[in-house]
């Protein structure tokens, strides 16, 4: 009987109507936006439903797997609304008519928002915020409680921007969604509706209150306000409208000649909506010809924003590559295995930035260099494979010298120990971060592909270091198309490359044939002059991501870049070209 139930309640999918219903409905999500224009042609609102498809696709892609970063949010916030204020009359013994009493309303909570280090994506924040109501006020001349600040904590490099007035995304303010809500309505009922979202009145007590010349002229000074406050609003939000650039932490605002004992205030962050005012008692009303007003003020509604949140990472190094090239086994040789990015051997790996810090010690060893003999770009294949030939090995092999595998061993050039982790804190002497981004593909500018997902993720690293596959053919092609990429996003984008990392490497002369080996100098050499002759004085670099083998140089190289990027941005001066740098005829292969 349940069943049954259960299926004429469900409708069937063979139902033309449930599928014309889901049609429409699929169809309105598709061109919801080309509905609020509605002088797009076909052709255009087939082009947006296009987009719109395919962004709902990569944001399908990036959710598999657990995977939850965001970098782009649209999120409607509203102010706390103030708390109404109270009509009411003093009681006590003996005393039957006591003068007016009601308290006023609180204050609505303001809504901030504050950058903080401990978050690396924005999937996090809900769409839709709004601030802490304040508390009615009540008789006695008591006031409502005012609400607590609401505070946003969003991930450091992220840019907020309102949304201007003429924006299709936009939130209705609280005035017109008043007036959508009273579209239609005859005048007098309107008129009725209006006062009732602005007045409170005495039991029994509204007839009254609104024929009375107290009350009219009270209206009219508070329509008066009223006006007066969405003028300096409007005017606001075209003037000065919101916008931030959250790239760096904030710190407490403490003085140093504050007394003993003095309990820190952690900074709420930046304003973005204010909290709306509480409402008036009924005691603020009394005039010589009114002595027992019966009516009181409602809470103004919060300040509402629409804002535009664009999370750009802050790298010091951001890698640039085609799919495939090798990225993310690059990133993890660098970082000694600690960063667990995902590693195979198809295309579009990676569908979110990764962050590692590398870190190198005085003599130029970082810790990626303590893992002897380690592979970084193994499938699940070959991990089995290798997992089982090291199972044979340790019951085959005798235990070896117990020096040779204590962790606090020290090589004889140089005091630096064998292994990473925390072993190596005593010795580091410099980190800096490196990004592994999605795979960039032609049009990505167009926001084909991950397209601006991954081109903002790199917008604010300190150098780029292009990362081609060497073992292709042509790796210079790769090149050509990144440059294109990079410029068409953003104009001077491609400037900050500082070097090109031909990864793969291994891949060319792997059996030591001399004829082959020559023929890798020479394309590599081929590489170094395409370089120079279309991309300028960059380094050229043939590294192994996968055997972590002339790893050295590439962070010697990537040291000097962040070093005196940091140094210009100290002295707010910009480099006019990339520092110099050993070439690879003065360095020697590690």
């Amino acid at each position: 009987m349940l069943l049954s139930l259960l299926r004429l309640r469900t409708p069937s999918l063979a139902d033309p109507t449930c599928y014309t219903r889901r049609l429409k409905l699929a169809l309105s999500r598709s061109i919801s936006d080309a509905s609020i224009t509605s002088d797009l042609t076909a052709e255009e609102k087939e082009s947006l439903r296009g987009k719109l498809h395919r962004q709902r696709k990569t944001e399908w892609k990036r959710r598999q797997g657990g995977q939850s970063f965001l970098d782009y949010l649209i999120v409607n916030v509203r102010g706390g609304n103030g708390g109404n204020g109270c009509a009411a009359f003093h009681r006590e013994k003996f005393v039957p008519h006591g003068p007016p009493s009601g308290g006023d309303g609180g204050r609505g909570g303001d809504v901030y928002i504050i950058p903080t280090p401990h978050m690396t994506t924005l999937s996090s924040i809900s769409k839709k915020i709004r601030g802490e109501a304040g508390g009615h006020g009540r008789g006695t001349w008591q006031s409502g409680k005012s609400g607590s600040p609401t505070i946003i904590k969003v991930p450091l490099g992220t840019v907020v921007r309102e949304l201007g007035r003429d924006h299709p995304l936009r939130a209705q303010d609280e005035w017109e969604a008043e007036e959508a809500a009273l579209e239609g309505l005859p005048p007098a009922l309107k008129r009725d509706k209006m006062r009732e979202n602005r007045w409170v009145h005495y039991p029994r007590a509204a007839e009254d209150n609104v024929e009375r010349d107290s009350f009219k002229e009270a209206e009219q000074n508070m329509y008066k306000v009223e006006r007066e406050r969405r003028l300096e609003r409007r005017r606001r939000a075209i003037e000065s409208p919101i916008d931030l650039d959250l790239s760096k932490e904030m710190k407490e605002d403490t003085s140093i000649d504050a007394p003993l004992g003095t309990r820190r205030q952690e900074p709420p962050g930046h304003l973005v909506a204010s909290g709306g005012q509480g409402g008036l008692g009924n005691t603020h009303f009394i005039t010589a010809e009114n002595r027992s007003p019966k009516f009181a003020t409602r809470g103004q509604e919060g300040e509402r924003v629409t804002l535009i949140l664009e999370l750009k990472l802050l790298a010091d190094i951001g890698l640039v590559g085609m799919p495939n090239a090798g990225k993310s086994t690059l990133l993890r040789a660098l970082t000694g295995g600690r960063v667990k990015s995902e590693v195979a051997s198809y295309a579009f790996t990676t569908l979110n930035p990764v962050v590692g810090v590398v870190r190198v010690a005085e003599d130029g060893t970082f810790e990626g260099s303590l893992q002897h003999g380690a592979v970084y770009g193994e499938t699940a294949v070959e991990r089995e494979h290798e997992q089982a030939r090291h199972d044979l090995d340790r019951q085959t092999i005798a235990a070896e010298d117990i020096t040779s595998t204590s962790p606090y061993s020290f090589s004889a050039e140089a005091a630096v120990p064998q292994r990473s982790g925390h072993y190596f804190d005593a010795v580091e002497d410099f980190r800096f971060t490196i990004s592994d981004n999605p795979g960039l593909i032609s049009r990505a500018s167009d926001n084909v592909g991950l397209g601006h997902s991954f081109l903002r993720a790199m917008e604010r690293s300190l150098a780029l270091a292009y990362v081609v596959d060497f073992s292709q053919p042509a790796p210079w092609d790769e090149l050509k198309v990144l440059k294109e990429e990079l410029e068409q996003y953003k104009p001077g984008m491609s400037e900050k490359a500082r070097i090109v990392i031909a990864n793969k490497a291994d891949l060319l002369a792997s059996t030591g044939d001399a004829a082959e080996v020559e023929e890798a100098k020479t394309k590599l050499k081929h590489l170094e002059e395409w370089a120079k002759d279309n991309l300028g004085p960059l380094d050229v670099v043939a590294v192994s991501g996968k055997y972590a083998q002339n790893l050295k140089k590439v962070v010697r190289l990537m040291r000097s870049y962040v070093e005196a990027e940091r140094l210009a941005m100290e002295n707010n001066v910009e480099l006019d070209s990339p520092p110099s740098a050993p070439s690879l005829e003065e360095t020697s292969t590690p």
